[in-house]
């Protein structure tokens, strides 16, 4: 089935703006989290910005209610809808094009859950603006509970060569942190659509590939919503997907090693065990980051 992409409300006026903020909301979101993530973007110090929220699929009432109240407060916001659930990689390739129009320098994401510190994209901006090698910006993030308690952090390693080293290991950038240079998307790079999870680990890896340079900063500029469910047992096609994308990097980038095949074997088959197993590993991986992002 082909996705009929469409704009449903658009009062924006500009013809041009320096950065488009982009994120998609879906079915089982939480409308009081959704109207956190808004208002986390539209209360913003930097403010050169369009903010592109892709409906994806059909939503309940209390979500489509939070958009259309947002909307009406801030034209900067442009709704758009899917006419059927097509995954992030597709709503945000959909997002990448139509922003194409207002001749942008860099693409924000943003995840419905998640609340964007309020100086995070002056201090990204900033930075890619300083830094014209750059094609890829993340950040580190706090971590916060269903009640918006912090319950702990991510950092990732901020060079370009630590970044890639990492990248047959794990993906080394907090997607929801990151900014991407437009020209990126110019050069013809776009997220798979056929991945429904894992599409930012490929991206970054093939983007990595071609050249592009990674910067990962310090500065936790995100609070990451971790729900209850977080350390449940892994779908197959997720870990699987996770499988591959490791194998994909160490050809890719060429880091073939036995560390690096036995890293891939054992985190597919942690992905499958008990949560409380999953929960142990994830703080050491805690631990371990925050000790290599130290230099």
């Amino acid at each position: 089935m082909i996705n009929q992409f469409s704009v449903i409300h658009n009062e924006n006026k500009e013809t041009h703006v320096e950065s488009i903020v982009a994120m998609a909301v879906y079915e089982a979101d939480n409308a009081r989290w959704l109207r956190e993530a808004i208002n986390s973007i539209t209360g913003q110090t930097y403010t050169d910005f369009l903010f592109i929220v892709v409906i994806d699929g059909p939503v309940p009432e209390p979500i489509t209610k939070a958009l259309k109240d947002a909307a009406k407060c801030d034209d900067r916001i442009i709704l758009a809808r899917n006419s059927h659930n097509v995954g992030l990689a597709s709503s945000m390739n959909s997002a990448i094009d139509f922003g194409l129009q207002f001749k942008p320098s860099y693409f924000v994401r943003m995840d419905a859950d998640d609340i964007s510190e309020e100086h995070r994209l002056l201090r990204q901006i900033t930075y890619l603006n300083r830094h014209s090698n750059i094609s890829v910006l993340g950040s580190a993030l706090t971590e916060i509970n269903e009640s918006g308690k912090k319950v702990g952090a991510r950092v990732m390693p901020a060079s370009h060569k630590q970044i890639t080293r990492i990248l047959p290991r794990r993906c080394s950038l907090n997607h929801p942190t990151v900014v991407i240079r437009y020209n990126v998307f110019h050069d013809g790079h776009r997220y798979n659509g056929d991945l429904l999870n894992t599409q930012d680990y490929f991206f970054w890896i093939s983007l990595a590939s071609q050249g592009y340079i990674f910067r990962n900063l310090k500065d936790r500029l995100l609070k990451f919503r971790r729900v209850n469910n977080f350390y449940k047992r892994r779908g197959l096609s997720k870990s699987l997907n996770e499988f591959k994308a490791r194998i994909f990097a160490i050809t890719k980038l060429k880091q073939f090693s036995p560390y690096n095949f036995i890293y891939a074997c054992g985190v597919l088959s942690l992905r499958l065990m008990p949560g409380k197993v999953v929960k142990l590993a994830y703080k050491l991986d805690r631990h371990l980051l925050e000790r290599f992002g130290k230099h």
